[in-house]
């Protein structure tokens, strides 16, 4: 049975679970929802996921929400992505989590505020601080990525499918690569696994589709 992923393009959390479900190797295809046009906020979506937020993943019986179990998930059904030891995986787990607290949150958040929100609603004292913030972030993990080629251990694992959520997207929101030169590696390694797809090429609704 196909997994259906509830998505849109610009969302950066339907995009760890796209990417996760994208080079799993697993049957899936994209739902595309229109959250621009206030589709989660209503009746028919509550229905599928009471917390009103994408991404959404349905396996047959299985419905999950928050990203992070997603990707659970997908590593339950193929083996990938969890780590090869229990260490490395306590180990993914705690980047999975980090990423949730000090890097997409901040990275989604403002990348909101600066390109989705219109200007005159935008609380432009809110942004710089965010900014400062994500720079912290954006430290940790070019320090952590000095001489590595992923997060944990020797291959690609959901520490990275997390980590690496926001920051394809060509919107800015305060990271330009070439600042990070060890998150500009390993972004490159990323994108040179095989099945790798932009965000905008991975889910539908990108701005592209609108225009």
């Amino acid at each position: 049975m196909t997994i259906k992923l509830y998505c849109f393009g610009e969302s950066g959390n339907a995009y760890k679970a796209a990417l996760a479900l994208q080079l799993s190797g697993l049957d899936w295809e994209p739902v595309f929802v229109d959250f621009f046009g206030g589709e989660t906020r209503g009746e028919a979506f509550r229905e599928i996921n009471v917390m009103g937020e994408v991404p959404v993943l349905v396996d047959g019986d299985v419905t999950l929400t928050q990203s992070g179990v997603m990707q659970m998930y997908i590593t339950e059904k193929t083996g990938k992505f969890g780590g090869t030891t229990p260490d490395e995986a306590r180990e993914v787990m705690r980047w999975m989590f980090w990423d949730n607290h000090k890097l997409s949150s901040q990275a989604g958040m403002t990348r909101f505020l600066m390109n989705f929100l219109p200007e005159d609603k935008r609380p432009e004292a809110v942004i710089p601080f965010a900014q400062g913030r994500l720079k912290a972030a954006y430290n940790t993990l070019d320090s952590h990525l000095a001489g590595r080629d992923w997060i944990v251990g020797d291959a690609i694992t959901n520490a990275d499918l997390s980590c690496c959520g926001y920051l394809y997207y060509p919107e800015p929101f305060g990271f330009d690569r070439k600042d990070w030169p060890n998150i500009d590696r390993w972004l490159g390694n990323i994108s040179a696994t095989p099945g790798w797809k932009h965000p905008y090429d991975l889910m539908p609704g990108s701005p592209a589709d609108r225009t």
